[in-house]
């Protein structure tokens, strides 16, 4: 099925609008508190009361990234973001074996129980969508509902890289990752691994701040462990891969999916055929102008998408 048959929803509200601008940070309004899975403590952030919902972050970010739909959703729900192992204020296990996709996983079971659930919405952006994903696969009697931003699901991404040429172009980047250390002077997309580089992207000056005393905290060389531990080599030549991946678990949860279109790493065209591995509704919300990290290029059409969707299927 071709892209143009994922449905565009874009500018969707509903009448349920949450303006992001009304709540540009949040910062002082958080709790912080830790969850024990084992040895490691993760970090969190949480406001509001209501159903919970954990977010998890991808690279290189922090609990932060979410503040706008933090803010929006904490009328109606229990928000909890995280720092994943490796950054801020999470523990920082030395050695790449300590990312493996089985302990991230298990990262978020701990916190659902920190907070006496059984179960929660789980949120998750580029390495914290795999994250969320692999979690849907592993444990899913302990989602309700799954919303992904900038991640395709895993067959699609698996199809997108044997088929598109472009898609497999823009994986060059974690090639580099996955051989280089953080004391290469070109690492990170042509520049060393700083705080400085690293909040790069932020735009926002008060915001940046903040990304820059989380990255001092952070250990780079846990953030490339990501990479090293569970990013497989992509398709080379024709695209055939000489072990094909295995095809992901069926989900029966509820799924939304954000993708920002000026992603130059994670290609759009894995989002097609999402709905054929699936076996509940799929919603899927592009935003032509949004880039990577789509919660803060696009916040207001995120938050309030975010908002509705889960509003409509309490």
């Amino acid at each position: 099925m071709r892209k143009q048959s994922i449905r565009l929803l874009a500018g969707l509200a509903l009448g349920v609008m949450t303006v992001a601008s009304l709540h540009a940070d949040i910062w002082q309004d958080v709790e912080h508190g830790y969850a024990s899975n084992g040895d490691v403590k993760v970090h969190y952030a949480s406001i509001g009361d209501g159903p919970l919902v954990v977010m998890i972050h991808g690279f290189p970010d922090f609990w932060y990234t979410w503040r706008h739909q933090m803010a929006g959703l904490s009328e109606n729900f229990k928000v909890v973001a995280i720092d994943q192992r490796g950054y801020n204020k999470s523990s920082q296990p030395a050695g790449d074996e300590n990312y493996d996709m089985r302990l991230l996983v298990s990262d978020v079971a701990a916190v659902v129980r920190h907070f006496g659930e059984e179960k929660a919405v789980i949120v998750g952006h580029d390495w914290g969508g795999v994250v969320a994903w692999s979690f849907a696969f592993a444990n899913p009697q302990m989602v309700d509902k799954l919303i992904i931003l900038n991640l395709p699901h895993p067959n699609g991404r698996a199809n997108s890289l044997a088929t598109n040429p472009q898609a497999r172009a823009g994986t060059g980047y974690a090639k580099v990752f996955r051989e280089g250390s953080p004391e290469d002077p070109d690492v990170f997309f042509g520049n060393p691994m700083t705080p400085q580089t690293l909040s790069g992207w932020v735009r926002d000056p008060v915001a940046r701040a903040h990304y820059i005393e989380a990255f001092e905290a952070s250990d780079f060389s846990a953030m490339l462990a990501y990479y090293k531990r569970n990013y497989p080599p992509p398709p080379e030549g024709d695209g055939v891969l000489a072990t094909p991946p295995p095809s992901a678990p069926r989900l029966d949860m509820p799924v939304l999916i954000f993708h920002g279109l000026q992603d130059s790493a994670l290609h759009s065209d894995g989002l097609n055929n999402t709905w054929d591995w699936i076996d509940n509704d799929v919603t899927i919300v592009t935003a032509p102008k949004a880039g990577h990290f789509v919660q803060q290029d696009a916040s207001e059409l995120v938050t309030s998408t975010m908002k509705w969707w889960l509003l409509a299927r309490q």
